[in-house]
């Protein structure tokens, strides 16, 4: 008997000693692998801004040369559209935080970022919203006239693969250029239409996008997500036309 405690001492011991090594392994690999994380995270993110202006061969190698390249402007706007910072701070911004203080009532920013391409100045807008499962969000990007849609881009948390998930394909994204959110001087957004945009009249077809067949949802979400997003923009693109 006391030598089967002796041992049963010995294996919690050595168990102990293990979870202890394995713990500290695994905490140091967090803390070694962070910045590596980040940086990829933050380079996804510069691709999307960019290929929503319009910018493509983007790869891990030249995404941030050609980001400080091209994005000229990182602006903080308040919610009355003024530019409140532009040190960079809007590209740490929060988007889902900074919506979820609007929908509180308390003060918010939002972040814009000024795209240079082809002798044009493309606003990028980030967008966060819900779709079926969880959450969606993307970029869109306007153009220096402040009504045309030059491209966007989308991804999701959890939407259903073949179904709401189609809207991070490029032939889903694709449909968005050159469509506009602006219509005899009235913000429209750009409506992601279920049954596809041959229901609508053709006057109305630079307005709307088709939707995802099957996935009327997420394609539910897209729509409400830049209606939403955009509509907080509305002061800055006013302000900007004015100029």
């Amino acid at each position: 008997m006391k030598q089967e405690r002796m041992n049963n001492g010995y294996i919690f011991r050595y168990a102990a000693i293990l979870v202890v090594i394995v713990a500290a392994l695994l905490s140091l690999a967090a803390v070694v692998l962070a910045p590596y994380q980040q940086r990829n995270k933050d380079n996804e993110k510069r691709k999307n801004i960019l290929r929503a202006a319009g910018l493509a061969d983007l790869g891990d190698n030249n995404v941030q040369q050609l980001f400080d390249k091209h994005c000229t402007r990182m602006l903080l706007l308040d919610a009355k559209g003024n530019v409140v910072d532009e040190t960079g701070k809007a590209f740490e911004t929060d988007m889902k935080a900074e919506l979820y203080n609007k929908g509180q009532g308390l003060p918010y920013h939002l972040p814009l970022f000024i795209v240079e391409h082809n002798g044009h100045s493309i606003s990028v807008v980030p967008l966060q919203g819900n779709g079926l499962w969880g959450a969606i969000w993307g970029y869109i990007a306007i153009a220096d006239d402040g009504k045309t849609v030059t491209g966007a881009t989308f991804d999701h948390a959890s939407e259903t693969p073949g179904l709401g998930g189609e809207i991070a394909t490029d032939e889903f994204q694709r449909q968005f250029a050159g469509k506009h959110i602006m219509k005899d001087n009235a913000f429209v957004s750009v409506t992601v239409q279920k049954g596809g945009i041959t229901s609508l009249p053709e006057t109305d077809r630079q307005y709307a996008v088709d939707a995802i067949s099957g996935g009327s949802i997420t394609s539910k979400g897209v729509d409400d997500m830049i209606r939403n997003v955009l509509g907080c923009y509305l002061p800055y693109f006013q302000q900007q036309r004015k100029e």
